[in-house]
């Protein structure tokens, strides 16, 4: 996915577009969409949008899941718990690591 200053150049290129006229068709100055081709300045996606609506084009906006390592199920039941039963594991989990941490301590023989 191109970046928004690489989008609108590209878009703007490929129609044969001046700088001026995209600014003149979107409202703007032919400065402002200078420095957003330049990446000086981000663009809000309104303005994004307003750009690529000037130019006939209409920008899409999607989301994908990330890969991760949480357990989606291990999460639904997480968050399913009172705030409460949350902070009661948390401190459960707090106090086994510390727990851990001791016994690691007592077998390397540093505490």
């Amino acid at each position: 996915m191109d970046d928004p200053a690489t989008l609108v150049r590209r878009t703007r290129e490929r129609l044969g577009i001046s700088q001026r006229a995209l600014a003149l068709r979107a409202g703007s100055t032919q400065a402002a969409v200078s420095r957003i081709e330049r990446g000086l300045v981000s663009p809000t996606f309104a303005t994004l949008r307003q750009l690529l609506l000037a130019m006939g084009e209409e920008p899409e906006l999607s989301a994908r899941r990330l890969p991760t390592d949480w357990d989606t199920a291990h999460m639904a039941s997480t968050l399913a718990r009172s705030p409460e039963e949350r902070l009661a594991l948390a401190v459960s989990w707090n106090k086994t690591a510390g727990r851990l941490r001791a016994a690691g301590r007592v077998a390397r023989g540093d505490g």
